[in-house]
């Protein structure tokens, strides 16, 4: 029985899949262990530096959301002008 080309390229992506996820698995960790101590490159991480981090977060998404229903408005009024004139002009 022959596979497909198509079922051997699966199978040899799932291949590979499994051996990287296996080897980000077992490889990390012996990486990470060694160092300082497990300070990161930021330093010691307090209470004020995660609280500022998070505030920082919850600004992003509120900013980002609020930009992006500004930019849909104005596309969207943009559409409708588009197919008033269309609508105008067809008739």
């Amino acid at each position: 029985m022959s596979l497909s080309a198509s079922r051997k390229l699966f199978l040899g992506l799932l291949a590979l899949g499994l051996i990287l996820a296996a080897y980000a698995l077992l490889v990390p960790p012996d990486a990470f262990a060694e160092g300082d101590g497990g300070v990161g490159t930021a330093g010691r991480i307090t209470d004020k530096y995660i609280t500022f981090f998070c505030f920082g977060v919850i600004a992003f998404f509120a900013i980002f959301v609020t930009v992006m229903s500004l930019i849909q408005g104005r596309l969207d009024a943009r559409k409708e002008q588009r197919r008033h004139d269309l609508d105008r002009f067809n008739t």
